[in-house]
């Protein structure tokens, strides 16, 4: 979720749902443990890029958190980030003191740590919760976007980590609207160092299957096009 080159730190946001997991979340304070990383690519900005759009959902949350991080240090770009949850989402929720045009106007449930960045973000669910957008990401973005400045419109770019159907349908929404869009899939990984290829998918080119990509060093970030 967040990284700090200064003091060696980084920070890593998990949720508990086998054994791994769960033996991970009984380490304390002091602990030693062994990580093999980074692997794989990263998200990179096109030079049209001025208006980043970081979608998330669920757990692809914490990558766009990172993402906006590194983002803000350059003042030419206005990342603005979605976030979606249909549990409670892993921090308290505030309304937003950043105003975004094209949004509505109670919409206003934000992240705090981005707020104090100076990062606009907007949530969104379905589970009624305060101040979030009833609906999906791509949903929100999509009412954002269609409304913008033609100016402001060609400097957007998407970038993307959460559930497959998640991605495809944000896929679907930069296709629709002729935006490059990148999206970090989500596999299950038997050994994450490309050896099983256990997380392959179809990587396609001109509409046609070319190759079959590991998601583990190959992404697992692609070109949405190339994949959806």
């Amino acid at each position: 979720m967040r990284s700090d080159p200064n003091t060696g730190t980084i920070d890593i946001l998990y949720k508990i749902v086998g054994q791994g997991s769960a033996a991970l979340a009984t380490r304390k304070a002091g602990d030693t443990i062994q990580c093999l990383g980074p692997i794989g690519n990263a998200f990179i900005l096109s030079n049209r890029t001025t208006h980043p759009l970081l979608l998330g959902g669920g757990v692809g949350i914490p990558p766009m958190i990172f993402f906006a991080d590194e983002l803000r240090k350059n003042s030419s770009l206005t990342p603005f980030v979605m976030m979606g949850s249909e549990i409670p989402f892993p921090f308290t929720t505030k309304p937003s003191k950043i105003l975004v045009p094209n949004i509505p106007s109670d919409v206003i449930a934000a992240m705090p740590l981005l707020d104090d960045w100076g990062v606009a973000s907007r949530l969104t669910s379905q589970q009624g919760y305060q101040g979030c957008f009833e609906g999906y990401v791509h949903q929100l973005a999509e009412h954002w976007f269609k409304n913008l400045d033609y100016k402001i419109q060609h400097g957007v770019e998407v970038f993307a980590c959460g559930p497959t159907k998640m991605l495809k349908a944000v896929a679907e929404f930069a296709k629709r609207n002729q935006l490059p869009c990148q999206v970090s899939l989500e596999e299950h990984m038997a050994c994450a160092v490309g050896g099983c290829a256990g997380c392959v998918v179809p990587y396609k080119e001109n509409n046609k299957v070319t190759a079959m990509k590991r998601v583990c060093v190959d992404g697992p970030i692609f070109s949405a096009e190339n994949v959806y």
